[in-house]
């Protein structure tokens, strides 16, 4: 059996995304538990010069509607950057969903060979379909999800491996 694109693409991002979303109720949670202000996780890094929490949601998310919309030729949606609550990331995180969910899997279907043009590091940069969604995409994404996650299991949110995989 073979997988299309679209199995690969949009239905990975969009469930990675609900688990990222958990992931930042249970740092609410925590939060709540211990007394402080949850929006203090939004500027928390793992290093200095490492992007915050807020920007490695930000990006996860901008990876992921940039990956679907490229593959199905349709236009990103716009986000600005301002989330500074947990609350105003799960927006964000719930809006990328949505859009992802609405792109139909016959506009992403048989575009392994599609040609895809990035700028990267000033460089223009041009990938199959399949290259970019294997190569740089997932990539991308998953670096940025587990950035999160690792910041609040740094920060003592007490979650696991199955709250960062839930539900495959």
């Amino acid at each position: 059996m073979k997988i299309s694109m679209y199995q690969a693409s949009a239905p990975r991002f969009a469930n990675t995304l609900r688990n990222l979303s958990v992931i930042l109720d249970r740092a609410q949670a925590h939060a709540e538990a211990k007394k402080m202000d949850s929006s203090v996780f939004c500027g928390c890094r793992l290093i200095a010069d490492m992007f915050p929490l807020s920007r490695q949601v930000q990006v996860a998310c901008d990876t992921a509607k940039g990956a679907v919309a490229r593959l199905a030729g349709v236009d990103i949606p716009r986000h600005e950057d301002l989330e500074q609550t947990l609350e105003q990331l799960k927006q964000r995180i719930a809006k990328t969903i949505d859009f992802i969910l609405s792109v139909k899997p016959e506009s992403i279907d048989g575009s392994e060979d599609k040609e895809v043009k990035l700028k990267l590091g000033g460089k223009d940069t041009t990938f199959s379909g399949i290259q970019y969604l294997l190569g740089h995409a997932y990539p991308n994404f998953y670096f940025h999800v587990t950035t999160a996650y690792n910041i609040l299991r740094a920060n003592g949110v007490e979650i696991g491996k199955r709250d960062y995989i839930g539900a495959p």
